[in-house]
């Protein structure tokens, strides 16, 4: 059998273990050697013996009750003697349970995350020192590894074994109608739809023989040339004037127009079923494109890059805005009652769903140690924490010994 493997702190029990062993039979001994020289004797002494005589019967009985916890009295097999060694799998068992019930249990859990101010205490640590530098600079390590482990080949797979099939099966069009939705009431659009107007201007007045090559073939035959070049310069200034109304008037009917036309092809999205099979097949024809996944290996590629080289430099403007961020949430998390209780029940429910989920799997790594625990080395190790307080059984069963044969004593002399 291997050598139980003491460490410094196991080193200390034992010694307090010794000590504590030797107080105990010295106070045995003391009972002993008081019983041996008063005995035969009358008047006080005979109450003196009669408190060491129980001195000792309590200090031997208590002996027995301690080491018949860890071991054979003596060595002999008394019955229900060695209680460790031989029940600890059972004992195990049932330490295991009273920690599920009485420990880990969802109500005690949940109390303590409630009165932990894990919010407060984070936020505390996050914004005190240099938390928030280490925490971007191990977050920039780990990232900086993972990415280029990360092959164009394994990114190829997912996207298209799994996001692109995903996302053609999946519903998108009653998304994309509330999305559009919220940006045409929002007016997100707007600054969008400026810049196609600044562009759309630019474009037609530098591009006049466009027009010409669109309009003159349509001209009348017998129209003269200089007759369709007036009506030509007419349709460009007429067409660039309405342009730049559209583009320098905010309230232009053309721009209601378009609000109008978003408005109703986010609400077709959402509600009418031809509009909503157009938009899917559409979005299946786009996902099952041949070269999209190609495509987004390349972006990705290009976004992987630019995260490599952003995270890799220690003063660069990702990481500075990381630290500030971390910092800033710190003490969002001191001062914002808000975020704070927010963060704290996420804080509990997550700690209660791991007790709930996986609390049997957690607490079996008590009996599952100590199953692979020999007997003896199960009965030392526990002994060794136990031990030293238990010693004070045997010391209180001295002295609480020699008071009741002291009182029995005194009793049998007045009656």
């Amino acid at each position: 059998m291997a050598t139980m493997v003491l460490s410094g702190a196991d080193l200390v029990r034992k010694r307090g273990l010794r000590q504590m062993r030797m107080v105990a039979l010295s106070l045995l001994v003391l009972a002993a050697i008081i019983y041996i020289f008063t005995l035969h004797h009358d008047g006080g002494w005979g109450y003196v013996n009669s408190a060491a005589e129980a001195a000792m019967v309590g200090a031997l009985a208590d002996w027995f009750a301690v080491t018949a916890l860890f071991r054979h009295p003596l060595g002999l097999p008394i019955p229900h003697t060695a209680i460790v060694p031989t029940r600890k799998d059972s004992l195990a068992e049932s330490l295991e349970q009273f920690v599920t019930e009485n420990f880990l249990s969802e109500e005690v859990v949940a109390e303590k995350m409630r009165t932990a101010e894990v919010g407060r205490r984070v936020g505390e640590w996050l914004a005190a020192g240099n938390h928030a530098e280490r925490i971007v600079e191990e977050g920039a390590r780990t990232i900086g590894a993972a990415l280029p482990k990360l092959g164009d080949d394994d990114v190829t797979a997912f996207v298209q074994g799994s996001l692109l099939p995903r996302f053609a099966e999946e519903p998108l069009s009653p998304i994309a109608g509330h999305f559009l939705k919220s940006v045409v009431d929002d007016g997100a659009h707007h600054a969008l739809f400026d810049l196609l107007m600044v562009e759309a201007y630019d474009w037609l007045s530098e591009n006049r023989e466009l027009l010409t090559e669109v309009v003159g073939p349509r001209a009348p035959r017998w129209s003269p040339r200089w007759v369709d070049s007036i009506v030509i310069d007419r349709i460009h200034r007429e067409a660039l004037t309405w342009l730049a109304g559209v583009r320098d008037d905010q309230h232009h009917p053309a721009r209601k127009a378009v609000d109008r036309l978003l408005d109703q092809l986010a609400d077709d999205l959402q509600h009418d079923p031809e509009m909503m099979d157009r938009f899917e097949a559409f979005k299946r024809r786009m996902l099952t494109h041949p070269d999209m996944g190609t495509s987004l290996t390349a972006v990705w590629d290009a976004v992987r890059t630019a995260l490599i080289d952003a995270i890799a430099d220690p003063a660069g403007p990702l990481r500075t805005r990381g630290t500030q961020f971390i910092k800033d949430l710190g003490t969002r998390l001191q001062t914002d009652d808000t975020l704070r209780a927010r963060v704290d029940t996420r804080a509990s429910e997550a700690v209660t769903y791991v007790i709930r989920t996986y609390g049997p799997e957690i607490v079996s790594v008590i009996s599952d140690t100590i199953e692979r625990w020999d007997g003896r080395e199960a009965a030392d190790r526990i002994e060794l924490h136990v031990g030293r307080d238990l010693q004070f059984i045997r010391i209180n069963g001295t002295v609480v010994g020699a008071l009741v044969g002291l009182l029995i004593h005194t009793l049998a002399q007045l009656l």
